[in-house]
């Protein structure tokens, strides 16, 4: 007895299959978004093909300058930081540049990585408290309580472990500020990331300065990106410093090079010595 097969799909359904607005592309024609891609290409930057990608519309001067800065100021950290690091294990272990690029990334997440999308949130979730009438001192204060109740004491774009004042966040502020007078942006967020910032000291005693996680959710929030896409673009910027150190680490050579230097062993802590099984 023969199994009954289902009707072939057709060639619409075919198509049907994966929906996009954001390439057309059939023999000898590839359209962006409705643009012929060779009208883009030698026109457009990077930053701009990104936004116009990822966002839908090719973004202004000034908002492709303030989304540039985010990007190159999040490139690298060094090997210190665990995205760099593995990326460079990687290499010594016989891996390609796409390898030590998908490793380190996959490790961008909500600890190494997502700092920046979750102060977006916060600051999301502050600015709703003032359009419901709240002044900026009492919303801030409203959010900051209501993000410790929901997921721990870090405030997150705040505060860095190696620097006293981050260097890159005054310099992206500062940006931010310069396109707030234009009017192009609000500086709403700007102004309750400062308001947190000031809050934070008080309950300190000694100021917790905004880091670049902080100053790059600023921007993006600024220029009406979701949360979730700031965590996006900060792995594409520092996709940047990652293929930089992969690279670095494949002219330079080395096997098997793991988180410590030859001879340096971790901390054992288990069990004494013993026989085993027990007798």
């Amino acid at each position: 007895m023969s199994r009954p097969t289902d009707t072939p799909p057709d060639r619409d359904q075919a198509a049907a299959w994966w929906r996009t607005g954001i390439i057309d592309m059939a023999p000898d024609r590839i359209r962006f978004r409705g643009c012929p891609v060779q009208q883009l290409i030698g026109r457009v930057s990077f930053v701009d093909m990104i936004w116009f990608l990822v966002v839908g519309v090719m973004p202004s001067p000034r908002q492709a300058r303030l989304a540039e800065a985010a990007l190159v100021a999040g490139v690298d950290h060094g090997p210190q930081a665990p995205s760099i690091a593995i990326a460079r294990m990687a290499m010594t272990c016989g891996g390609s540049l796409n390898n030590a690029l998908a490793s380190a990334v996959n490790v961008l997440d909500d600890v190494h990585g997502g700092a920046g999308e979750q102060a977006m949130m916060l600051f999301q979730d502050i600015r709703s408290r003032l359009v419901d009438g709240d002044d900026l001192a009492r919303a801030t204060e409203a959010g900051l309580a209501h993000w410790r109740r929901r997921y721990g004491p870090i405030i997150p774009g705040f505060g860095h472990r190696f620097h006293r004042t981050d260097p890159r966040a005054p310099r992206l502020m500062a940006l931010v500020a310069e396109v707030a007078e234009t009017g192009e942006i609000t500086g709403q967020v700007a102004a309750i990331a400062g308001e947190i910032e000031r809050q934070l000291a008080a309950a300190k005693g000694r100021r917790i300065p905004m880091n670049i996680d902080g100053a790059t959710a600023v921007i993006f929030s600024e220029l009406g990106l979701p949360p979730p896409l700031g965590r996006g673009l900060f792995c594409l910027s520092r996709s940047v410093g990652i293929l930089a150190h992969a690279w670095e680490q494949q002219q330079q050579g080395g096997r098997n090079k793991g988180p410590l230097p030859k001879g340096w062993l971790w901390q054992y802590d288990g069990e004494p010595p013993r026989d085993c099984p027990p007798v």
